[in-house]
């Protein structure tokens, strides 16, 4: 089912599942040729290449350290050894702002966009009502959140094969692990940073039902972002900073130890989680109860 045959779609006939697995369709086809989220996927796909270029530079200049002379992640000097690490790098380099960002923004769109449009109301008056719009809304969101890590993690594998040899994988712990295993939890990662930005997803989506302007939703949304970060690196705030959706978010690097470390990777998603149940809850209540009047 098309979004304009959504959109026409009488009150009174109760969704089939077919029906709603055509609306997800809908919104997923919406979001993804939306100019604006093309030029988010394609800010995502250069940075490995940068990142990728400035390591090979540096190499041929005679520096193994990396870009910043080792001021980046803990394993960026090792992309000279084995592309695959620029994965870690790159994943590592987005995750602070780049994916959080566009996933903000995204999400931000993602109520108060229709509202701004006008096309909320007609989404309305379909079967599905509003707690299946909003689902069908927040799993778009995720939906992208899993796109917008791969095209990182895509990218960076590609530039790495491209750029630097590639085979066993030597782990920060010092041991050394076949090409296919250290492929394996390059993907592990990449659901994990995936993962890593339900919090985000869930927040810019309540932050979305509270005004009709798109715009503005997605400039909170990542003003709130920022504000995040800046708490999470205040020596002061050491107390409150464990229960900040970002603060566990690099901890996807145990996953390149051997053996892994899980017990901060189990924290974030374990926050995360937190920060899903309560932002989406609070997105719920607020847009079930909400005069639309556009």
């Amino acid at each position: 089912m098309s979004r304009a045959e959504a959109l026409q779609t009488r009150a009174g006939r109760r969704p089939s599942p077919l029906w709603t697995f055509g609306l997800l369709r809908s919104e997923l086809v919406t979001t993804l040729r939306r100019w604006r989220t093309l030029a988010l996927l394609a800010v995502l796909a250069a940075v490995p290449v940068l990142v990728g270029i400035a390591v090979k530079l540096e190499t041929r200049g005679g520096s193994t350290a990396g870009p910043g002379g080792g001021d980046g992640p803990a394993f960026i000097a090792q992309i000279t050894n084995n592309g695959l690490f620029l994965v870690f790098t790159a994943l590592a380099a987005t995750l602070p702002f780049f994916l959080p960002m566009a996933v903000g923004v995204v999400a931000g769109d993602a109520i108060a966009g229709e509202a701004g449009s006008g096309t909320l109301r007609y989404l309305l008056v379909a079967p599905a009502g509003r707690t299946r719009l909003l689902l069908t809304k927040y799993t778009t969101v995720m939906a992208f959140c899993v796109l917008a890590t791969l095209v990182v993690a895509v990218s960076a594998l590609i530039v790495g094969a491209l750029l630097f040899p590639l085979g066993e994988l030597t782990t920060i712990s010092g041991t050394r692990i076949s090409f296919a295993e250290g492929l394996g939890r390059a993907l592990l990662i990449a659901l994990v940073v995936a993962a890593s930005l339900v919090g985000v997803a869930a927040l810019g989506l309540f932050v979305s039902t509270l005004t009709n302007s798109g715009i503005a939703a997605m400039a909170t949304t990542v003003g709130l972002l920022i504000t995040v970060q800046i708490l999470d690196q205040i020596p002061q705030l050491h107390a409150l900073q464990p229960y900040l959706f970002s603060h566990y978010w690099l901890s996807f690097a145990d996953l390149v130890r051997d053996p892994v470390y899980w017990d901060d990777l189990v924290k974030n998603l374990g926050l995360q989680a937190l920060y899903a149940a309560v932002f989406g809850s609070a997105a719920w209540a607020r847009f079930t109860t909400k005069d639309i009047s556009a």
